[in-house]
């Protein structure tokens, strides 16, 4: 998780001036596992959630339930006018002691607890008494949960066990040295930290090791000795005990990767390194994009549900007019077996189940004709160039409606294409508009007022030309059809669903590097960004036209040029 226990500790030295002495005025809670206290103009967030355990004060304003929660109204009775009198934090434990001045109902002081333990899947708050006497906790814990540390109210508060292993803080050159010859020496170094000592997050050890061998997988019997690795944990531990922290973040296609307290470096150029004013600021920013993101994640779920089963219907839809189709193709049995009835009615008798006679089309030979016992000869006739005229008429329409259905497969497969790389809750209420305007998903209450359309993803080649890439398929018609200039280059994968992509040259031609570039992005922008080499189709705007009634995004072209590349997006 992001918040180890040194990061935590820079949090605390960021927190303690600015919160100590400020009075609790309100108390929420606006979700499950978090809890808001209002003091002064500032908020200060307590999220004891197993994914986002954290302390930090927050610009975010929640929502709040209607009906407060009951641990909400217990802590409203408790500490709401509090003041905070200190905020600790045991070394290296990630653990946040809040300590409060509190009154009760008859206005005798006192002292109040509130304990944030973060600590993954087992965070939790308590709150306790002046003699350390749990009041009441967030989760409780009960003997069967955990024999060991039950958290009950009434009970006496004790902090989780020590981890058994020696704080990184407590290290001395003759320790570790011990530690690092009787380690395994296949190990890698950030193992061995993370196996003997406690306090590291797996990022910061990661970044020791680099740090100390310029490799993340560097082995401890590719070492020399521990003399390096040393001293840079001895660095970096000074620099915990004299609280020189930078909030720092660190991000990969815009989106946040991590965090930490200290910069780090062992990314390189695969990640942007972002500094940030504080730890709150941080926090803010990291945790509700990655909220955004989740949320996202979630609708784009269920979108891919949704439209793989469209897929999954039109499949079998367009299997059984196959099956239908082939069945229509035998229809000349039909007639023969009407016009061999009809030659044999005087040989015909009323209730027969079964007429034998020769097949003339056949050169005399047997045949054996099933007939309806309960009609005369001249209606089982009848009943045969019914079957047939019918089978006949069938033919004609039945490939009209496959033709529908494979077009609508294709268009089918073009938006799952859209879901897999869509990245933003307008992408995906995008995709869902077009769905329900094509009329594979139903439109749900109200006619609600669009939002602005997203624009497309925008790049520049190495020689400065601008590259747009359609997010979805209604955006690709817009892009290809009516924004793009005539004389730019469009350019989609061969045969392969993806995104149309503009490269926009203003009419001249365009260098070849600059083409391959485009060419690599109309590559990752399609189902074949796993691939390594994919053909590229290519050719001006004025060539692409769309056939009357297509579905969004498709497109038809006589000329292009095609080029083979691997995928891959402009840095």
């Amino acid at each position: 998780m992001p918040l180890d226990a040194i990061c935590l500790q820079a949090v605390v030295a960021e927190l303690r001036p600015q919160l100590v002495g400020l009075r609790i005025d309100k108390v929420q809670q606006p979700a499950r596992d978090q809890i808001v206290f209002v003091l002064r103009g500032k908020r200060l967030l307590l999220n004891a959630g197993a994914g986002a355990p954290r302390i930090q004060l927050t610009e975010t304003l929640r929502d709040n339930p209607a009906e407060p929660p009951m641990f909400c109204m217990l802590l409203r009775k408790h500490l709401a006018g509090a003041r905070i009198s200190d905020l600790t934090q045991p070394p290296l434990e990630r653990l946040i002691r809040l300590e409060l001045d509190a009154s009760d109902e008859l206005g005798r002081t006192g002292r109040r607890t509130l304990v944030l333990e973060a600590m993954g899947r087992r965070s939790n708050l308590i709150l306790l008494d002046g003699e350390g006497r749990i009041i009441d906790c967030l989760r409780r814990v009960d003997t069967d949960l955990s024999a060991n540390r039950p958290v009950l109210p009434g009970l006496y508060y004790e902090p989780p066990a020590a981890a058994g292993r020696l704080p990184v803080s407590e290290e001395t050159a003759p320790g570790f040295s011990e530690k690092f010859y009787a380690a395994p020496s296949e190990h890698t170094l950030d193992k061995f930290l993370l196996d003997n000592y406690f306090g590291l997050s797996p990022l910061m050890a990661r970044e020791l090791a680099f740090q100390a061998a310029g490799d993340t997988d560097k082995r401890i019997f590719e070492m020399d000795g521990p003399s390096s690795l040393w001293q840079t944990v001895e660095a970096f531990c000074t620099r915990v005990r004299e609280e020189r922290f930078t909030p720092v973040c660190l991000l990969r296609d815009g989106k946040p990767l991590d965090f930490a307290c200290v910069p780090v470096k062992q990314y390189g150029s695969a990640a942007e390194y972002v500094e940030f004013g504080s730890f709150s600021a941080l926090m803010d920013f990291f945790y509700e994009a990655r909220e955004k993101q989740e949320r996202a994640r979630q609708r784009g779920a269920d979108l891919q549900k949704a439209a793989a089963t469209a897929r999954d219907r039109l499949r079998r839809k367009l299997a059984m007019q196959e099956k239908e189709y082939a069945e229509t193709q035998n229809r000349d049995r039909l007639r023969i077996c009407g016009d061999l009835i009809t030659a044999n009615l005087y040989r015909m008798e009323r209730g027969v189940a079964r007429l034998e006679c020769e097949n003339y089309y056949a050169d005399n030979a047997l045949v054996s004709i099933p007939l309806d016992p309960l009609l005369t000869p001249q209606q089982n006739a009848a009943k045969y160039y019914k079957r047939y005229t019918k089978a006949k008429t069938a033919e004609k329409y039945l490939r009209i409606q496959m033709e529908q259905a494979a077009h609508d497969l294709e268009y089918m497969e073009s938006v799952l294409a859209e879901i897999a790389q869509a990245e933003t809750e307008q992408d995906f209420s995008d995709i869902r508009t077009e769905l329900q305007e094509a009329g594979f998903l139903k439109k749900q209450g109200k006619k609600k007022v669009q939002k602005r359309a997203s624009s497309p993803w925008e790049y520049r080649t190495s020689g400065g030309l601008r590259v747009l890439v359609g997010r979805n398929n209604r955006q690709n018609d817009q892009l290809t059809l009516k924004s793009a200039n005539r004389r730019d280059i469009w350019l989609h994968t061969q045969k392969i669903h993806g995104s149309h992509v503009i490269l926009c040259t203003g009419g001249a031609e365009p260098p070849e590097q600059d083409l391959l570039e485009a060419a690599q992005l109309a590559a990752w922008y399609s189902q074949a960004r796993e691939s390594a080499n994919v053909p590229v189709d290519y050719t001006e705007v004025r060539n692409v036209k769309k056939p009357s009634g297509a579905r969004p995004g498709m497109v038809i072209y006589n000329t292009c040029r095609t080029v083979f590349v691997t995928p891959s997006t402009i840095q």
